[in-house]
């Protein structure tokens, strides 16, 4: 229950620097905060950009099933 919970965490976070980052790209027209950072490996901006997919699914199927629940 304990790695849930650190899943839960992690998922959230990356959700919310994806979110900080649409929102920034949204008033700037063009400042992507990911790449601007990590720009250098792009690599690891693209992994970051599935994480944060990922984790938008998973924060979704969690909120279907405590609804059911």
């Amino acid at each position: 229950m304990q790695n849930m919970k650190w899943l839960d965490m992690v998922a959230l976070l990356l959700l919310v620097v994806g979110g900080l980052n649409w929102g920034i790209m949204g008033l700037t027209g063009d400042t992507n905060v990911v790449w601007m950072i990590f720009g250098t490996w792009p690599m690891l901006v693209s992994l970051i950009y599935v994480l944060v997919g990922l984790s938008a699914v998973y924060v979704g199927w969690m909120a279907m099933m405590k609804k059911g629940a």
